[in-house]
């Protein structure tokens, strides 16, 4: 049994975890913070169509849960499925996000660091609107 290399991207966020996971598990709120899935999402049946450079992304989310799992599987057009692991729980009266990035076969150690540093911007997109005063 092979495992990948992991990295937990974590951020606390200053308002109430469920709040932070109702905005999370709203398909249609994830392009506003996850940069990834800038152009939208479009519901087919289960799933939902994410365009994108490398094709359009067929995505699978965890169904709505009281645990903070707002795990969602992507599988690209080339055949490549990834798990992304992502999760809200409760952190004194607000919220830990926590994204576990696994190491793809083929990345290089740049490419592993540039995907870590892109979930550490979109978690920081998601901490800016969920601290906003105009929640």
């Amino acid at each position: 049994m092979t495992t990948m290399a992991a990295r937990i991207v974590h951020i606390s966020i200053e308002r109430d975890w469920r709040e932070v996971y109702a905005f999370m598990a709203d398909p249609q709120k994830m392009p506003l913070w996850a940069s990834g899935l800038s152009s939208g999402l479009k519901r087919d049946g289960d799933e939902w169509i994410a365009p994108g450079p490398l094709g359009n992304a067929r995505v699978r989310f965890a169904a709505h849960n009281e645990f903070g799992v707002v795990d969602h599987l992507v599988s690209l057009e080339n055949g490549l499925t990834v798990h992304n692991a992502l999760r809200v729980v409760p952190n004194g009266d607000g919220a830990e996000v926590m994204f576990t990035l696994l190491r793809q076969a083929d990345m290089s150690d740049e490419q592993f660091a540039a995907d870590a540093a892109w979930v550490e911007k979109d978690l920081a997109a998601l901490k800016t609107i969920m601290e906003a005063d105009d929640r």
